[in-house]
């Protein structure tokens, strides 16, 4: 066992229309941008195009990025790569990850401006504890097929007395 817990330093998600993605993450989540969309092209002699030629082995060609950050400091990268595909429908059995979650006391507010923005609710708002505390979630869509959760509590508050 680790003798403390590891920080999350940034997730990376992959969107059709790396602009518009910028747009709806800086508009609706109010992230930061840490840089601006980039064109990487491959090219070894480079320490990007040799890492990304590690990753995803030759002939990538080429990819468009974004970083982004959260206000506590979580980055957020955004990749548009040329074969990108929407999923027919929300692939929730495949291995890896499958959604990731924000929090904001203004639950509702926040999924009124997804859905403002072209996103979609995925269920219904519900109560982890109906009647006793006011914790609250409701997984959405952005507009690009990308699902996520929105928690009006924080992680350890909400699951700390065993939400289920």
């Amino acid at each position: 066992m680790s003798e403390y817990p590891r920080t999350l330093s940034h997730i990376g998600l992959s969107v059709p229309n790396l602009e518009r993605a910028v747009e709806f993450y800086r508009e609706v989540m109010g992230w930061y941008v840490i840089m601006e969309p980039t064109e990487i092209q491959e090219d070894k002699s480079t320490a990007i195009g040799q890492m990304c030629s590690d990753v995803f082995g030759d002939g990538w060609g080429s990819f468009k990025i974004a970083h982004m950050s959260t206000g506590d400091r979580m980055g957020v990268e955004l990749f548009e790569f040329r074969n990108n595909e929407k999923p027919e429908e929300f692939e929730y059995w495949r291995s890896g990850t499958f959604h990731f979650c924000v929090q904001d006391p203004d639950l509702e507010g926040l999924l009124e401006k997804i859905l403002a923005h072209g996103g979609k609710q995925r269920m219904p708002v519900r109560h982890y504890y109906p009647g006793e505390k006011p914790y609250r979630m409701v997984y959405v869509e952005d507009p690009f097929g990308v699902v996520f959760e929105i928690y009006s509590h924080s992680y350890e508050l909400t699951y700390s007395a065993g939400a289920y």
